[in-house]
């Protein structure tokens, strides 16, 4: 089975029935993926809040009702506590588990975010020859921890997340171009060329996902990236918050070309 064709419902019943679980990069090409944070309700309203004041790096998709995990615009037929291939958990800021389900956790009073991601703009990077390193090396994305601030909201802050892609030199312009169609999956880059310029020390040891390899000629580029809560609950320590595991996306049924712009 070409996994890269797929419908979103087939790719997460295979992710339900553990028949797939590593990065959904390249999978169900065209169609959009998602980043998941999932908080108790009287913490909801802060983090919507959040995510309304730091676009860039959390373009809000959809949010379920408080106790459900239904993501009724995204994926009507989804359950969010079973439809991903990996979970984290963090108790007061720290991660204490990484699992496949999250059924055991979950509480009436859970409400669901789902957060644009930049794997959504890959295919149209693809489609426009722009390499993708990662699926060409069938890695993680690599992210990295930065010395942008995100703008407070009540309790949460902290430092911006992104990911990086090896671009050509001349293909920098277009890879702009094109990302910029899609504001709602984190759009243009933030930043472009020096790493150290954002905080970055090592190129090589990116905070989350994998190192990937920069060859002649290509200039790293970095986009605001939704793993952004992960760092935030880090930095603000709240009793219980549940995420995805970076790279391992909730696929949703929309296509990447219903948030195209241009």
């Amino acid at each position: 089975m070409n996994n890269n064709v797929i419908h979103p419902e087939e790719a997460r019943r295979m992710i339900r029935n553990n028949q797939w679980n590593r990065p959904t990069a390249g999978m169900c090409n065209g169609y959009t993926q998602a980043n998941l944070v999932i908080l108790p309700k009287d913490l909801a309203f802060e983090f919507l809040l959040f995510c309304q004041r730091n676009p860039k790096s959390c373009p809000v998709l959809d949010v379920t009702e408080p106790g459900s995990s239904v993501p009724a615009l995204a994926a009507p037929s989804a359950d969010l506590r079973s439809d991903l291939p990996s979970y984290r958990i963090y108790r007061n800021g720290i991660l204490t588990d990484e699992v496949q389900d999250i059924h055991s956790y979950w509480t009436d009073d859970m409400t669901g975010f789902l957060i644009g991601c930049s794997f959504s703009f890959e295919q149209a990077l693809m489609q426009n020859k722009i390499p993708v390193r990662h699926i060409e090396e069938n890695r993680n994305v690599p992210m990295y921890k930065t010395s942008i601030s995100c703008t407070k909201a009540g309790r949460f802050e902290g430092p911006m997340v992104v990911s990086m892609r090896p671009i050509p030199e001349k293909d920098v312009v277009r890879a702009v171009q094109v990302t910029s169609r899609f504001p709602s999956v984190h759009g243009a880059p933030v930043h472009i060329g020096d790493p150290r310029s954002i905080g970055i020390e090592s190129i090589d040891t990116p905070d989350f996902g994998d190192a990937v390899t920069i060859k002649e000629g290509e200039v790293p580029v970095f986009w605001a990236c939704g793993v952004t809560p992960q760092a935030v609950v880090m930095n603000v320590k709240p009793k219980l918050v549940i995420t995805h595991s970076p790279g391992h996306m909730f696929i949703t049924d929309w296509t990447d070309e219903e948030f195209g712009v241009l």
